[in-house]
């Protein structure tokens, strides 16, 4: 076991928090004095938060809300491209909307805005994007995590909102669950040093967050979301109470006690009889999610620990606790939730009145809604709202200069320099010389998603343009500015006459993801080049260049460690990068020499997670150094027997010393799966919840016969024959409604990589499978069809099924299932368009899950 490096501290009980934000008996009186004149409806308006597209200012009046949020990839007046000034105003038009409603009351509560900066404020245009927390937890740099803090805290300001649902505190114990990044590190040691020093950047102290350049801090997922079976996003933890609070807990006891005022409920199930039925009488049987855990929230956070801040529900976060449903979160406040996030208009005005008729039923105690009204207003009254003022007359508010400032930018890139992890040099062929000609190549050698992951500017980091990006680097432009386009040859396709290179850069790694959508699926190993179609051609470029003799250095972009073992093998230097964001000079500044052909800066990153050998450790880690005697629980692997890592938490070389492991990294021993356990899915998944995000795309055209354009997961477009809108089902933008304007149209479904299908086992005896959500039946007949082409690619060849009479207008899902056999052309074979939907009529409908099964 390693040595306890951080004197953290080992916890036998919930620990009571003594917070450096003190209760004022001045304030305290103040709430009272404001909450034994509001109305039973002003309460509820405190605790109700919709999303920025789902509430309007004149709506925030009428029910006097205490706060919005704007969720990822959510904007003012639904510009990308809002400056500084644009989102203040928007912030302005609530402000004085809620200050209207209390125009005629005796009192006045301000309004608030939150916003997820997770890493900078990384839903705005031309924000600092810094390196996600993985990369922060391999710097091991306590001070930089909180001068991080501050400037996040300063371009949020700058855009007139006060909250920010950061940071991000879980301890991840599984490679496979997709927020793996958002967590600093799997060792619950790094977690709660760094958790407080974000929080004081974020905050500062008591009399600080009465000014107008800090922000309220929201620490979350309380609790255990990092440590779920399989790494299932809102899946079961199991962990014993011992364990969820040593583990996954560290961060809000180091959070909490620099002063944080928000916690925000995890999605996550505890299974364990401490987490009790509260209310048993009620509904069916309690599925232990924690949203609606009365001993965790209630019991624990706020009474045994003494927390007096809010609790916070994550998006829609109620709905998921069995006795709750979309538009009734009873169960969820007795718990102990404060502010309920419903973000759909859909839910949360019926929410509302549902709240208020249970509290006049008597099903919620009204101390219970005075209980979460104190919270709320205590908070808001430590964030200095009363005198603030509106949000664009503050000393930050619309300074523009301020997103993405050059001095952010600075410690943005020294952020990367420190989180960027040397895995592999062979004969110290890092750093490289400056008059070495490089030949750059992979898919994210100048891509920004690539390079910052997800929570950018979209929820799932996609969707996004470079220029979507001023003033950001990527690896190439950062090396073709360092050296010079001439000495730089950037060739994706590997064109050139590989011969005249002596070195090549080749960078590649996953595509953005963000919760849910960034699982690994459990037919999945980690194996990287296997999780995703079109990553197979990246490490096909670092096998081709080896064979060639050229001197390989890899540039791996990756939320979490992967199975590389091959890709490793064939370069000559590897660095793991976790996410570095918008710096990408930060890169070069390691990678290149200065011009007196001396080191520039070394390395200093130490990994923060475990990086596997295997395909199928996905739940080994380090053994935490302040639990004595521990013991590897059951749903976690050895990293001292057959799962023991490649590199072990915290490896990583430098310039000065380079002392590799004992295994010899030219030749790795190769993992092979046994057939058991390739566990490839029977299904082919094209589209919706279980399919695997950019192997297929769902686009938009005016014929079958025409290039279509890509429809967007994250907002609605609007085309002359067809508009479309994210649509959450099973799960939050998993599927899209479509409205046929009745001028003919089409939407389809192709391989992202181009490739077509060779669909012969699914002819044979397969069927197209997809579910509808009908609410305007075709006025024409609605063909399915598939487009390919016959085994000589000759042919393009069609078969089409209408299914007009099979559908009704429902308020439910229906499924449709199509035998392949009916679509069956004469010699079809392989099939570039898997899935069509034809009208030349008006149609509107709810379109998910589409797959081809056997």
């Amino acid at each position: 076991m390693q040595k306890n490096l951080f004197n953290t501290p080992y916890f036998s009980d919930w620990p009571k928090i003594d917070s450096q934000i003190k209760q004022d008996p001045t304030v305290e009186q103040a709430i009272i004095k404001i909450l034994k004149q509001m109305t039973l409806q002003e309460k509820i308006g405190q605790m109700v938060q919709p999303n920025l597209r789902g509430v309007t200012p004149e709506q925030a009046k009428q029910y006097k809300l205490g706060s919005i949020l704007n969720g990822g990839g959510s904007w003012p007046n639904e510009n990308k491209y809002a400056s500084a000034q644009e989102w203040a105003d928007k912030a302005d038009e609530f402000w004085f909307a809620v200050k209207v409603a209390f125009a005629d009351r005796p009192f006045d509560i301000p309004f608030m805005w939150a916003t997820d900066a997770v890493h900078g404020h990384n839903n705005v245009y031309g924000a600092t994007v810094f390196p996600h927390n993985i990369g922060l937890g391999c710097a091991r740099d306590a001070d930089l995590i909180q001068r991080i803090g501050e400037i996040t805290a300063i371009e949020v300001a700058a855009t007139g909102l006060d909250w920010t649902f950061a940071p991000t505190v879980a301890t991840p114990r599984d490679l496979r669950w997709g927020r793996v990044y958002e967590g600093y590190s799997e060792d619950p040691s790094i977690t709660y040093l760094y958790a407080a020093k974000m929080v004081k950047g974020l905050q500062g102290d008591s009399e600080a967050l009465q000014g107008d350049t800090k922000v309220i801090s929201n620490v979350k997922h309380w609790v255990g979301d990092g440590g779920t079976l399989q790494g299932v996003d809102r899946g079961i933890n199991d962990y014993s109470e011992a364990l969820l609070r040593n583990i996954h807990a560290m961060g809000y006891f180091s959070g909490l006690t620099a002063g944080a005022q928000v916690v925000m409920s995890s999605f996550n199930s505890w299974k364990s009889p401490l987490n009790y039925d509260h209310t048993p009488m009620v509904g069916g049987e309690y599925n232990h999610k924690i949203h609606g855990s009365h001993y965790l929230l209630t019991d624990v956070l706020k009474k045994k620990m003494g927390f007096d801040g809010i609790i916070v529900t994550d998006w829609h976060g109620h709905a998921e606790v069995s006795k709750c449903s979309d538009t009734n979160a009873s169960y969820a406040v007795n718990a102990g939730n404060d502010i309920l996030m419903v973000p759909e208009s859909e839910h949360w005005m019926d929410l509302y009145q549902q709240t208020v008729a249970d509290v006049e039923a008597g099903i919620i105690d009204m101390s219970r809604i005075d209980d979460a009204v104190t919270r709320i207003l205590r908070v808001k009254m430590r964030a200095g709202l009363w005198h603030k003022g509106q949000p664009s007359k503050r000393s930050l508010a619309g300074k523009e200069g301020l997103l993405g400032a050059e001095a952010h930018r600075d410690v943005a890139r020294e952020a990367v320099r420190k989180s960027l992890v040397l895995l592999k040099n062979k004969n110290q062929l890092l750093p490289l010389y400056r008059e070495q000609k490089i030949l750059l190549t992979g898919s994210a050698a100048d891509d920004l998603n690539k390079q910052s992951g997800g929570w950018n500017l979209t929820w799932q980091g996609d969707e996004n343009k470079l220029s979507d990006f001023p003033g950001a680097t990527t690896l190439r432009m950062a090396l073709e500015s360092e050296l010079g386009a001439e000495q730089v040859d950037f060739d994706l396709a590997l064109q050139n006459d590989l011969t005249q290179y002596d070195v090549a850069v080749v960078a590649f790694g996953e595509d953005p993801y963000a919760e849910m959508m960034g699982d690994i699926k459990e037919w999945q190993s980690l194996e990287f080049s296997s999780l995703k179609r079109k990553y197979r051609a990246d490490c096909e470029r670092i096998a081709t260049l080896h064979k060639a003799g050229v001197k390989v250095i890899s540039i791996f972009f990756s939320g979490r460690p992967l199975y590389v073992n091959r890709e490793i093998s064939l370069s000559d230097a590897f660095v793991a990068a976790f996410l570095p964001g918008s710096e990408g000079v930060g890169i070069t500044d390691l990678l290149l020499r200065n011009a007196k052909g001396e080191i520039n800066y070394d390395f200093q990153g130490k990994l923060s997670y475990s990086w596997p050998n295997k395909k199928r450790s996905a739940r080994v880690n380090c053994l935490p150094s302040h639990i004595e005697n521990y013991q590897v629980p059951a749903n976690e692997q050895d990293p001292r027997g057959e799962h023991k890592p490649l590199f072990e938490f915290g490896y990583g070389l430098t310039y000065q010393d380079n002392k590799q492991p004992m295994l010899d990294l030219d030749n790795i021993e190769l993992d092979e799966l046994s057939s058991g356990e390739n566990g490839a899915a029977n299904n082919l998944e094209i589209y919706g919840v279980r399919s695997i995000i950019g192997d297929y795309q769902l686009k938009a055209s005016p014929s079958i016969f025409t290039e279509g354009e890509l429809i967007s997961r994250n907002n609605p477009m609007q085309f002359k024959y067809l508009a479309t809108r994210p649509y959450n089902y099973l799960q939050q933008q998993d599927a899209v409604e479509l409205s046929f304007k009745g001028q003919g149209g089409c939407v389809y479904i192709e391989a992202s990589d181009g490739v077509a299908e060779q669909m012969g086992d699914y002819f044979e005896q397969g069927y197209l499978s997809f579910e509808l959500k009908v609410s305007q039946l075709p006025t024409e007949p609605l063909l399915v069809s598939i487009k390919g082409c016959d085994k000589n690619m000759q042919h393009a060849l069609f078969g089409n099924v209408d299914i007009s009479r099979e559908l009704n207008i429902c308020d439910e899902f229906i499924r449709l299932n199509i035998p392949a056999k009916k679509f069956t052309a004469r010699g079809l074979e392989q099939v570039d368009k898997l899935f069509c939907l034809q009208v030349s009529g008006q149609f509107t409908a709810v379109i998910a899950n589409v797959k081809w099964c056997i």
